[in-house]
């Protein structure tokens, strides 16, 4: 079976970091672009950082410069560096391919950016 399966979340002040990380399981996922989504109530869920195999990354407008992406593909992790968080931060984070597939969401982390 294969899952992504999310951690590091939590309740964090403005201004403050958080890191997320990603764990595979039941299958590679080191040949695959990677990357890490965030859906907050009511909105669409939208790419906020990505990774390829090669190390390229690139990064939502809204996170630029202040989160980092990176992965450590001989353990099959993936993690999101969040600095200089902002209340408009707060979703839950997710991992996945990318392009994503359906089959691999999993439960995500909640973040809270909140005082």
């Amino acid at each position: 079976q294969v899952q992504l399966v999310e951690s590091g979340g939590g309740l964090v002040q403005p201004g403050g970091s958080l890191m997320l990380s990603c764990a595979a399981s039941g299958k590679t996922f080191r040949f695959a672009a990677m990357a890490w989504y965030r859906q907050s109530p009511g909105k669409q869920r939208e790419l906020v950082a990505r990774i390829f195999s090669g190390g390229d990354t690139n990064y939502a407008d809204s996170v630029k410069g202040r989160f980092t992406i990176s992965r450590d593909s001989a353990n099959d992790m993936v993690y999101l560096q969040m600095t200089s968080l902002k209340p408009d931060d707060t979703a839950v984070y997710y991992c996945n391919t990318s392009p994503y597939h359906n089959e691999y969401w999993g439960q995500g982390t909640q973040v809270t950016v909140s005082s």
